[in-house]
């Protein structure tokens, strides 16, 4: 099996699993955030039903990655001559703005309640054992999803697993202001849920800030461009390297770098080089695309 093909297969395969990782968080989120909300409205708890809000927003997520995970496997065309991996970055940023509207949306309810104050009605202590329950599904479910994305090595399911351990985060917040309102504490569940919504908004603007870092083409992170040029220096006929460019291409990187090889050796030598370079770089790391440049030494 040439390296071509291997690549083929290990994305094919890459696809797959994070497609299936992916639908178990959908059927997750689809049971918790029916579970809290119902729970919510009817235990009386704002807390509750900010989190069933957030894992609402987790099945959004959950669509886009699906989807992302989808048009980004597509191939080269005349309109996108580098193929379409960016589509993992986009989906990346859109998801991480929706998050933040989201989030933005819980703090203004808690804000407006806490700061002009009503009776509420006494929560109930059906809404512990629910926030409970999901406290203890997204931890789970969070170690599951983060497995799966090392073993990929994929940028967005490990953000999307990270997600979720927020989710965890918030649901343990919600169990502590239930907790505090059950106690004679009402005011705690607002609290609980304005702390929710910050949690949500803060997610969303990291995530949205690092893919809208990614659509800029940033390099890759200093031990990936070590490693590459290390791969490079090690190459038979590679006297030197300089002038490395990366950039991502979703969770794949695009690079072009000059190597300087013996000026007195034939078009051929230079070419099968060359050749070998491209070769080494793109079966040992995440590259789609090398530019290289000859250089005589």
């Amino acid at each position: 099996m040439n390296d071509l093909t291997r690549n083929l297969t290990d994305v094919t395969t890459k696809r797959k699993e994070a497609r299936n990782s992916t639908l178990v968080s959908v059927v997750v989120n689809i049971v918790l955030s029916a579970a809290q909300i119902i729970a919510g409205f009817l235990c009386h708890s704002q807390a509750l039903i900010a989190d069933g809000l957030h894992s609402l927003s987790d099945l959004f997520s959950d669509f886009v990655v699906l989807i992302a995970n989808h048009l980004s496997g597509k191939d080269a065309d005349d309109d996108h001559h580098y193929g379409h991996h960016r589509f993992e970055t986009a989906a990346s940023l859109f998801l991480g703005a929706s998050l933040v509207v989201v989030g933005v949306g819980i703090l203004w309810s808690a804000c407006s309640k806490i700061i002009f104050p009503v009776t509420p009605q006494p929560v109930q202590i059906q809404a512990l054992w629910v926030a409970l329950f999901t406290l203890l599904a997204k931890e789970l479910l969070f170690r599951y999803m983060l497995e799966i994305a090392k073993k990929l090595k994929s940028s967005m399911l490990i953000a999307n697993a990270w997600h979720a351990r927020s989710d965890a985060a918030s649901s343990l917040v919600v169990v502590v202001g239930i907790i505090g309102a059950l106690m004679g504490y009402k005011i705690l569940d607002s609290i609980g849920a304005l702390i929710v919504g910050l949690i949500i908004s803060k997610t969303g603007w990291d995530f949205a800030w690092d893919a809208l870092h990614d659509l800029m083409d940033r390099a890759v992170s200093k031990e990936e461009n070590e490693k590459i040029t290390e791969i490079v220096k090690n190459t038979a006929g590679v006297i030197g390297c300089h002038d490395l460019r990366t950039r991502k291409m979703g969770d794949m990187i695009s690079m072009d770098i000059h190597i300087e090889v013996k000026g007195e050796i034939t078009v051929r030598e230079s070419y099968e080089i060359v050749s070998e370079v491209k070769r080494r770089v793109m079966s040992e790391m995440a590259v789609v695309d090398v530019m290289i440049h000859v250089d005589p030494a």
